[in-house]
C-alpha cells in the first residue's frame, strides 16, 4: 500500500499540488489538511522502508503547503481553468457539451495533460521573464559601473591638476618676476623721460 503511494507521488506532476495530492480542484483545506495527514503517515519515512519514500514525503508536504497558501493555490487554480478553456477550445466544446458538464475519465485525461502543457508554459515564461530581467539589471549594472569609472577618472584627473597646481603657480610667478624685471630695466634705461615738443 506505502509503496504503490510512493510511486503514484513521484509520478505526479511535481507542480500540480492537485495531482501530488490525488485532489480534485476546488476541494476546501479541511479535506487537503486530512489528506495529506493520512498519506504522510502512510509513506513517512521513519515507517517505510522504501529508499524513495523520503522524496515523495517531501514533495506531498510541498504540495500541502502549496495549497494551503492562498496566493500559490490561486496561481494553480487559474492554469487549471485555462487548461480546461484551452482544451474545450481544441475540441470544439462549449460550457453545455455533455462531457464538459459531465466529465468522463477521457475528458478528465485530457485535462490533467493540458494542465501539465499550461503549468510548463507558465514556467517558461516565468524563466524567460526572469532571464529578461536579468539582462536589463546587467545593463543597468554595466551603466552604472561605466558611471562610476567615469566619474572615478575626473577625481582622479582632478586630483592630478592640484598636485600640479603649485609647481605651475610658482613657474607663473617665476615668468612674471623676469617679465617685470625685464619690462622695468627696458623703461629705465633712459634715466629722464623726454620732453615732447609742442607743435604750432
Amino acid at each position: 500500500m506505502a509503496d504503490s503511494e510512493i510511486a503514484r507521488i513521484l509520478a505526479a506532476f511535481r507542480a500540480n499540488a492537485y495531482d501530488v495530492l490525488d485532489l480534485q480542484p476546488g476541494v476546501p483545506d479541511d479535506d487537503i489538511k486530512r489528506t495529506y495527514r493520512k498519506k504522510s503517515l502512510l509513506i513517512h519515512p521513519d515507517k517505510s522502508s522504501n529508499p524513495r519514500a523520503p522524496d515523495a514525503f517531501d514533495r506531498l508536504a510541498l504540495a500541502s503547503q502549496s495549497l494551503l497558501d492562498e496566493k500559490k493555490r490561486a496561481i494553480l487554480d487559474e492554469a487549471i481553468a485555462d487548461a480546461r478553456m484551452l482544451l474545450m477550445r481544441d475540441l470544439k466544446l462549449t460550457v453545455d457539451s455533455e462531457e464538459v458538464k459531465d466529465p468522463d475519465t477521457v475528458f478528465m485525461g485530457k485535462w490533467k495533460e493540458k494542465v501539465k502543457w499550461v503549468l510548463a508554459d507558465n514556467e517558461a515564461r516565468r524563466q524567460r521573464q526572469v532571464k529578461a530581467q536579468m539582462q536589463e539589471e546587467g545593463r543597468e549594472r554595466r551603466k552604472e559601473e561605466a558611471e562610476v569609472t567615469e566619474r572615478k577618472r575626473k577625481r582622479e584627473a582632478e586630483q592630478e591638476w592640484e598636485k600640479t597646481r603649485e609647481g605651475r603657480i610658482g613657474s607663473w610667478r617665476e615668468f612674471s618676476k623676469k617679465g617685470v624685471g625685464a619690462a622695468g630695466a627696458g623703461g629705465s634705461g633712459g634715466g629722464k623721460k623726454k620732453k615732447m615738443k609742442t607743435l604750432g
